[in-house]
């Protein structure tokens, strides 16, 4: 018999507001919106490549997430992302994976508003260390 996943019902305990509450799922490593575009792409070309035809069957699904991805993901190119995990990675002491890739998937220009959008970082890090963060992110995106 097939195991099932534990999925939390809508009296769930797990909530990402001013205190991370996420369970089983707060030490896991969460993915930047780049970082999922740069992997799905990344599978997509390798199953291409090893298809008969060259073609693979591109469903709705996919064309979305791809299309979702392309719009949404605050850095395009590789190096780019892997700049930016970097730069987020230097604040793993600081911030869990929840927020690191909040941060990087949202980009917001300013410390209070990142504070707004991820109440979790109100005791964490100051706003000047986030302000630091978010310029070095922006400064980034800019240049890429």
């Amino acid at each position: 018999m097939p195991s099932r996943r534990h999925e939390p019902g809508a009296g769930s305990d797990l909530e990402a507001s001013s205190v991370l509450k996420l369970g089983d799922f707060q030490q896991t490593p969460t993915l930047t919106l780049s970082e999922a575009r740069l992997i799905l792409n990344a599978v997509v070309e390798k199953r291409r490549e090893l298809a008969p035809n060259g073609r693979i069957q591109e469903t709705e699904t996919l064309t979305k997430t791809q299309d979702y991805l392309d719009m949404f993901a605050r850095f395009k190119d590789k190096e780019n992302v892997e700049a930016a995990e970097r730069i987020l990675t230097s604040y793993a002491g600081q911030l869990d994976f929840f927020e690191r890739s909040q941060l990087g998937s949202l980009l917001p220009d300013e410390a209070e508003e990142a504070k707004a959008l991820i109440p979790s970082l109100q005791s964490k890090i100051s706003d000047g260390d986030l302000q630091q963060l978010l310029d070095e992110l922006q400064k980034l995106r800019l240049n890429g």
